[in-house]
């Protein structure tokens, strides 16, 4: 978790670039963003160690992956204790299919994003794994019929 530090406009310039290519150069960095490199790999990793930055990771292709429909589901259980709520945690962290997993508020209790290979797959995902996990009481489901925006985090503007 990011502990609180100052976050000043070069830093946000840093996170923007990061957030567009995580595998940009230091030197490419640092002059994209108008530094010298060694006091923009020091803010870097003054970034990284407080947590501002998580981590870096690849961007996969879901339909290279042969998975190209994402559906997202919506999940009502049958009981909001720590015990169901944990074996449901659980129980998701298992699902290779299944992307992100939210608690929510409203009518629905948890929000998970899946990637199937067409209906077929999806049928196959609820049939054999979604529905045989203990305390589901209810679910509905939405394919993505094209995605207008994918980003990884929001970078507020300096106050």
């Amino acid at each position: 978790m990011a502990e609180n530090i100052q976050i000043d406009e070069i830093d946000r310039r840093i996170l923007r670039a990061l957030a567009i290519d995580g595998r940009i150069s230091n030197a490419r960095l640092a002059q994209q963003i108008g530094l010298s490199a060694s006091p923009c790999w020091q803010r870097v990793k003054r970034l990284e160690d407080h947590g501002v930055i998580a981590g870096y990771r690849a961007m996969l292709d879901q339909e290279s992956l042969g998975a190209p429909e994402i559906v997202l589901i919506e999940i009502i259980l049958d009981r909001h204790d720590d015990r169901t709520l944990e074996l449901f945690g659980a129980e998701m962290e298992k699902l290779r299919e299944v992307l992100e997993v939210h608690l929510t508020t409203g009518e629905y209790d948890y929000l998970i994003k899946v990637a199937v290979n067409g209906t077929r797959g999806y049928e196959e995902f609820l049939r054999k794994k979604l529905y045989r996990i203990p305390g589901i009481r209810h679910s509905r489901s939405s394919f993505v019929l094209r995605s207008l925006k994918n980003v990884q985090a929001y970078i507020p503007d300096g106050a």
